[in-house]
């Protein structure tokens, strides 16, 4: 909040009116991300699936009495030793976003604040105590991925056109489970990662069986875990190629399909992927050795496996958004402590992001040059720090009268020895990092 008061020039003004835009609940924070969305759809072919990709966050925080913080597991911590953080925590939807030679970018859609509610004391009743375990079910992150995937399908049947576009999900093993799968919508289509010793089942056969007492059988003879099938010669590899940063990539996977899953309901007749682990060595020459195989299901046993198989690796780049919230743009590094800011200046801040993110892709204009030091080489994409150079130079430029930006500023006196060095302060505005 200083630093957009400092920018604007408003830090010798009043400012208790910019704090109660967020915390009188004034800023529009759905109908942001709602054109946001639109302007995802116009990227996109008229029939091709809208791919997202939904993971949470965490904000961390240093006090316990700021509305929404928690003792959380800490996802960075080492696997051998769980530890905690006090922090928010946050539901964030990311659309992806194809791009030139393969290429894409992952645009945020989304940023829900997530809280728990909190425990209440060793002395309240049995009625608080109820409330709390009723609470807790419905602040579930498993729940709240559910109604924000409905919210998003409903609003994409809302636009002109948008009702026969597939929505396609992809999340980690944390939202395949039955509260998100068993409420999926119509012509959405949920793909992510399930445990190694998964219980599969065939489909019923559908002859007529002898007359038996009981219920009719609705699975079929189960199917080895996934590890086993995995490690099974009776099921050949495929080699599918997939495109990373631009780069084409070939990966290994075996495919079952027409499965059903007790998690997953009848509803859902669902497609395995195993994915054998990659290769990698540390330096040239040194030992090879091998990462974890994957194990992914869809709920739409006839999707192209390359189509699958992509989208699953494009959702790395919500990671990719995370880091960039928090370390290029501050997302989290307010100090507010009203109810509603705590929610409003995160979600403000990522809706900015992904206006960039926005702006860059559907930029015609040159880009800032780089350095003269910098690479040579032009990158298959523009990153994020170059298009905040890129909007300071277009907006602060014209105010600095600077027009040069193919050429080296000589800003060195006549004299051959200068009293002082003097830098030209155009460019340390326009290439600073900070």
């Amino acid at each position: 909040m200083t630093g957009l008061l400092t920018t604007c020039g408003q830090e010798f003004l009043d400012w208790s009116a910019d704090y109660r835009l967020f915390s009188h609940h004034r800023l529009p924070i759905d109908a942001l991300f709602s054109v946001l969305r639109r302007a995802a759809l116009t990227q996109l072919p008229p029939h091709a699936p809208l791919c997202v990709a939904i993971d949470d966050t965490l904000l961390r925080k240093r006090g316990m009495r700021i509305p929404g913080v928690a003792w959380r597991r800490d996802p960075l911590g080492p696997h051998f030793q769980t530890n905690f953080v006090c922090a928010q925590r946050f539901l964030q939807l990311s659309a992806d976003i194809p791009l030139a030679a393969g290429d894409h970018r992952m645009v945020p859609i989304a940023f829900v604040h997530a809280p728990t509610p909190t425990r209440p004391s060793a002395k309240a009743s049995d009625q608080d105590r109820a409330a709390y375990r009723k609470a807790s079910r419905l602040a579930c992150l498993s729940r709240r991925a559910a109604q924000q995937i409905s919210t998003l399908r409903q609003a994409l049947d809302a636009e002109s056109g948008g009702s026969p576009r597939p929505l396609h999900i992809f999340g980690d093993g944390g939202y395949t489970n039955s509260t998100v799968l068993k409420s999926l919508p119509e012509n959405t289509v949920f793909t992510g990662r399930i445990r190694k010793d998964a219980k599969l089942y065939l489909l019923p056969p559908q002859s007529p069986e002898p007359q038996r007492r009981g219920r009719p059988r609705h699975y079929g003879a189960p199917i080895p875990p996934p590890e086993q099938i995995r490690t099974a010669d009776s099921i050949p590899w495929q080699a599918i190629s997939i495109s990373i940063a631009g780069t084409t990539h070939s990966m290994k996977v075996k495919i079952c399909r027409n499965l059903l899953w007790r998690t997953a309901g009848l509803r859902h007749t669902l497609q395995l992927m195993v994915i054998a682990p990659l290769g990698y060595r540390l330096r040239s020459g040194s030992k090879l050795l091998y990462r974890k195989p994957a194990f992914l299901i869809s709920t739409d046993p006839q999707l192209d496996a390359q189509e699958l198989l992509q989208g699953y690796v494009r959702r790395w780049g919500i990671e990719v958004n995370f880091r960039e919230e928090k370390t290029l743009l501050g997302v989290g590094q307010a100090q507010v402590r009203h109810p509603e800011s705590v929610a409003a200046v995160p979600a403000l801040q990522v809706a900015s992001y992904a206006m960039l993110l926005l702006s860059m892709i559907r930029a015609d204009s040159d880009p800032l040059p780089a350095p003269k030091w910098a690479a040579s080489q032009t990158p298959h994409r523009q990153s994020t720090r170059r298009a905040i150079n890129q909007l300071r130079g277009e907006i602060w430029g014209r105010a600095l009268g600077l027009t040069n930006f193919s050429d080296l500023v000589i800003c060195a006196p006549t004299a051959s020895k200068s009293e002082k060095f003097l830098p030209h302060l155009p460019s340390a505005l326009l290439y600073a990092s900070n």
